[in-house]
């Protein structure tokens, strides 16, 4: 009877005859959804409005930018969805457009992914938790310090103070939860996902309560809705006209892209979802559609406690917590802190799920380590897991120093202002993969077809092109180092590719022998 049990049980999940090499596929619907959500809320929402009002000036516009991400990211979804359910295996974006372009441009990809994009978010992340905890233990800070910054370059240092040190603990943490089975990563996955978005419901509630009890700010705000204030410059740019306001529009996609960005790390994990070819559309369109209706959201709630120019000076960028501390006085600190903890781990959680699996790809094709390449007992690449966890350690530990004004920045920060742009490349590419992809192979298999194509998918890729122009017209500074980064993948690749065809000529004598 026992053993009936067992049976019912591997087929409910979807794992009869499936070898302990493979992937466990224990990830359904709701548990997809969860990371798509997890992994695009962390503290951004929060924090970016502060800046992208500063930059576009007024109520109306700072919603405008909010609804281009929000366009810009559910058409991206859609488009990403058909790929995903034709293509259902672990790697995502690097498996797209090895398959769309070629293997190169997957590895190039797949290099930035490890080096800067994933790593540095992890690394990012965990000192915004450690940051917030300081609220709450104020022995953790930036400024505590086991070992005091040690120069090693002009503008460069190493340091650990308590903050690092926490922020090294949530990344280890996550990594062993991790390594032991998709079952515990997509379970702290649930639960620290929808802690979060009820976190956000309750703020919500909190803007919805001081609208109807002084409706006066709100309408206030959209009275000159349309009329840019207190705008910082922008290369001298004036956004009150009519070019000045585009260019402001597109370099704050800067910070409210990189607060909805990742929702693309569901397919990293492909190979672990019940039923792909319908699950993974739903979630990337299911799972961005409710965070950007979150988003938007959020952004009405400020404007209903705060005139814009209160968010435009929100003491250190946190909005929410001076909306928090508007309508309940005294527990806005506290209260943000507690729920962006909870938001910054759950995003660690769902980065570190997800980035192992493109190096697990990169390795099956012989251009990463091979033992990366390999499932653990818990069938998930451990080796992978592991290296990604490490780079993403060492990326908490370097500070960057600013001479003028003595202070100490994280030069993950910088990495990852480089890298925006260079993201924005690759999801375009992959997009347009898209269309090369039905010219190239018109009888595959398409189990979900883009909605709207070739017209909303097409939409993505210009509306995407106009921001990425624009960002490297006037943040020359942030986006052409991003190129650089990507291009050091090249010498790394046609290494590794030489290794793996003189490996893969060995192996053809030795069959012939």
């Amino acid at each position: 009877m026992q053993q009936i049990d067992t049976d019912l049980q591997l087929i409910h999940d979807g794992e009869t005859g499936v070898s302990p090499t493979e992937f466990r596929k224990a990830l359904g619907l709701f548990d997809s959804v969860m990371i798509v959500a997890g992994i695009m809320v962390g503290s951004g929402i929060f924090i970016v409005s502060a800046e992208i009002s500063r930059q576009v000036g007024s109520a109306g516009w700072l919603l405008v930018a909010w609804v281009i991400t929000g366009i810009l990211t559910v058409f991206g979804a859609l488009s990403y969805g058909e790929l995903a359910a034709m293509m259902p295996t672990a790697g995502g974006m690097y498996v797209y457009l090895r398959e769309a372009f070629s293997p190169l441009l997957g590895f190039l990809y797949g290099w930035t992914l490890l080096t800067v994009i994933q790593t540095g978010s992890i690394a990012a992340v965990a000192i915004a938790f450690a940051r917030f905890s300081g609220v709450m233990f104020p022995s953790i800070s930036e400024t505590h310090y086991f070992i005091p910054p040690v120069r090693v370059l002009p503008g460069y240092a190493f340091s650990l103070s308590s903050a690092q040190a926490v922020a090294l603990a949530v990344i280890l943490l996550t990594c062993f939860i991790n390594t032991r089975g998709v079952t515990w990563g997509k379970l702290v996955q649930n639960i620290f996902t929808v802690a979060k978005l009820a976190g956000m419901v309750v703020l919500l509630g909190l803007g919805a309560y001081a609208f109807v009890r002084n409706p006066s700010v709100f309408h206030l705000n959209f009275a000159d809705a349309w009329h840019p204030k207190h705008i910082s410059l922008i290369h001298t740019i004036d956004a009150t006209t009519g070019f000045g306001l585009l260019v402001a529009l597109c370099v704050s996609q800067t910070g409210s892209l990189f607060s909805a960005d990742s929702w693309h790390d569901i397919t990293f994990v492909a190979g672990e979802v019940r039923n792909p070819k319908r699950n993974l559309p739903l979630a990337l369109g299911l799972g961005t559609s409710m965070v950007i209706a979150l988003y938007l959201l959020c952004n009405l709630c400020y404007l209903a406690v705060l005139p814009i120019s209160a968010i435009q000076t929100a003491p250190g960028d946190r909005v929410a917590t001076l909306v928090v501390d508007t309508v309940l006085p005294g527990i806005g600190k506290l209260a943000m802190g507690c729920l962006i903890m909870v938001s910054t781990f759950g995003t660690v959680n769902a980065l570190t799920l997800a980035g192992g699996r493109a190096c697990y790809a990169m390795a099956q094709d012989g251009l990463f380590f091979r033992r990366a390449g390999k499932l653990n007992e818990a069938r998930v690449p451990g080796w992978a897991l592991a290296i990604q966890c490490f780079w993403a350690l060492l990326l908490v530990l370097p500070r960057t120093y600013d001479a003028a004004t003595q202070t100490y920045g994280n030069l993950y920060s910088n990495l990852l202002d480089y890298v925006i742009s260079a993201a924005l490349i690759f999801y375009i590419l992959t997009v347009i993969g898209l269309f090369r992809l039905r010219s190239t192979r018109p009888d595959a298999p398409r189990p979900y077809r883009c909605w709207g194509y070739p017209w909303l998918p097409a939409l993505y890729i210009t509306g995407s092109s106009v921001v990425l122009v624009i960002l490297f017209i006037y943040r020359t500074s942030t986006t052409w180092p991003g190129l650089l980064i990507v291009l050091s993948g090249v010498p790394v690749y046609l290494f590794l590719r030489k290794g793996k065809l003189q490996a893969d000529l060995v192996a053809a004598q030795n069959t012939s022998g």
